[in-house]
């Protein structure tokens, strides 16, 4: 037999033994391995301590003094200007964006056209009234008064030609259509007197009281005409103004979710067009367990510390305890943390403006409090 048959044989008889060692040896080795305890990963920064001897710990939310205000608008449309971006300072009643007004102001203008032709109408009525009113014009009775006197030597003269006629004895020298038109003359003198006498006195009368009554009703119409134009242009200058929407509060913007051109519903939507708050001075909102909440006093000192680096911190001055124990909604990820916690909130102020934090930021506080046995 050959050197090469023998090696093959070999090979063939020893082969699936030694893959058989091998493979149990390999799982030996990693189950030995797998049984070694896995060291912890060393944390990126070190926790917090507590500053005070006694103390109450709680996880901290940043927040504005304010609350977050989420800005909407009553009145949909699409818009038309956003003057404002995220971390912007605005003042209280600054205009933030507003929706397309086109349609409401050409409404207004006429409106307001509206209101000055009724302007127009009442000062028409109160001159009228004003006029009536005012009679008899002194400058009127003289011309009339003189009239009065023409037309009585008007009757004196015709008289007196009548009396000449009357004291000839011998009527068959006068003609008898000539006498009777004297005493015709006298009739129709007289009656001109009485005209012009009763005219004189209509006008010392001045204006007739029906009429007065019609042109103040006029004016009272007129007066009316007026709020109820003024009435219709403050409701479309309100209109005009419910599409500016502006800040409630001085503060600062927190977020923008809202582009020029993008329609805006009315109402509440899920996600808020803009995000409003206060932050001087922010407040951090701390959720301390309600099987410690017992140990909270009001007044009580704390601080807080930034998660992600504990050598930033700040003292915190406390603002009020919410009254209402809620369910805990930011949980910590621990395994023994119960889904059904509820939490008291306590409302602190971050005090000084040297601590750089933003809003929605976690961070740990600790409240100072009485050992268990003093608070006991």
């Amino acid at each position: 037999m050959s050197i090469a048959s023998a090696i093959s044989a070999a090979l063939k008889t020893y082969t699936i033994p030694l893959l058989a060692i091998a493979g149990m040896g390999m799982a030996a080795f990693t189950v030995v391995k797998s049984a070694r305890p896995s060291l912890p990963a060393p944390p990126l920064s070190e926790p917090a301590k507590t500053p005070y001897a006694h103390s109450v710990s709680g996880a901290g939310l940043i927040e504005p003094s304010t609350q977050n205000i989420a800005i909407g608008t009553a009145v949909p449309g699409v818009v038309s200007r956003v003057l404002v971006k995220a971390g912007d300072t605005v003042e209280a009643g600054a205009t933030l964006f507003a929706i397309d007004d086109r349609e409401i102001r050409a409404a207004l203008a006429s409106r307001e056209a509206t209101l000055e032709v009724r302007r127009a109408g009442h000062l028409t009525a109160q001159a009228r009234l004003e006029s009536l009113r005012q009679l008899p014009r002194a400058e009127t009775i003289p011309p009339m008064e003189a009239k009065v006197a023409e037309a009585r030597a008007a009757l004196s003269d015709a008289e007196s030609q009548l009396a000449k006629w009357d004291a000839v004895e011998d009527k068959r020298a006068l003609s008898q259509d000539l006498f009777n038109q004297r005493r015709q003359a006298v009739q129709v003198a007289r009656a001109r007197v009485a005209s012009v006498e009763a005219e004189l006195a209509l006008l010392k009368a001045g204006a007739f009281k029906p009429e007065l009554d019609a042109a103040a009703a006029q004016v009272t119409e007129a007066q009316a005409q007026i709020a109820s134009a003024q009435a219709d242009v403050e409701a479309a200058r309100i209109e005009v103004a419910r599409r500016e929407i502006r800040s409630p509060v001085a503060g600062r913007v927190l977020q923008v979710n809202i582009r020029p051109g993008e329609f805006a519903p009315a109402g509440v939507v899920q996600t808020p067009l803009l995000i409003v708050g206060g932050v001087t001075p922010m407040h951090v909102r701390c959720d301390v367990d309600e099987n410690e909440a017992w140990r909270v006093k009001e007044g009580s000192p704390a601080v807080a510390f930034l998660r992600g680096n504990s050598s930033i911190k700040t003292p915190l001055k406390f603002v009020r305890c919410e009254p209402y124990i809620v369910p805990k909604k930011s949980l910590t990820g621990d395994s023994a943390e119960r889904v059904d916690t509820r939490v008291l909130q306590v409302i602190f102020a971050i005090e000084g403006d040297t601590f750089s934090a933003y809003v929605g930021q976690q961070v740990d506080v600790y409240i100072e409090s009485a050992p268990r046995e003093e608070a006991k």
